[in-house]
């Protein structure tokens, strides 16, 4: 009798990713059925004036080339990291509610603010974080 029920409780594991499969499946088929009707339905109609560089109504002037300060990328692998704090975050709060988990999670989540802690201060003594 145990193998009875071993194979079912195989038969229902593998249903479950059987779903999975066949939600991915339509997924895919639907995504490649909406860009084959836009490509269908839509005029094609190229003219020298559609294929150029086209920003804010103004005829692009000068070369494709901008020079970018370095400091737009720190701010923005700082926003990164800031949001990457707080997706750890919410799941934390839940777990931390839970009973037997909550002076371990703490001290955790106190280390990992340390060491973004420690990252901010560091970007903050190199002077990264002034604008100028």
């Amino acid at each position: 009798m145990p193998e009875a029920s071993s194979t079912y409780l195989a038969a229902g594991y593998f249903h479950t990713y059987s779903v999975v499969g066949l939600v991915a499946a339509v997924g895919v088929l639907f995504v490649a059925v909406a860009f084959g009707a836009g490509r269908l339905l839509r005029p094609v109609a190229p003219t020298h004036e559609k294929l150029l560089t086209y920003e804010c109504g103004v005829d692009p002037v000068g070369e494709g080339w901008a020079h970018t300060q370095i400091r737009y990328y720190i701010y923005s692998f700082l926003y990164v990291i800031f949001a990457v704090d707080a997706i750890y975050l919410f799941p934390w709060a839940t777990v931390f509610a839970a009973p037997g988990f909550g002076g371990t999670t703490l001290v955790e989540m106190f280390l990992f603010i340390g060491f973004l802690a420690v990252g901010l201060l560091y970007a903050w003594k190199k002077g990264v974080l002034e604008w100028t």
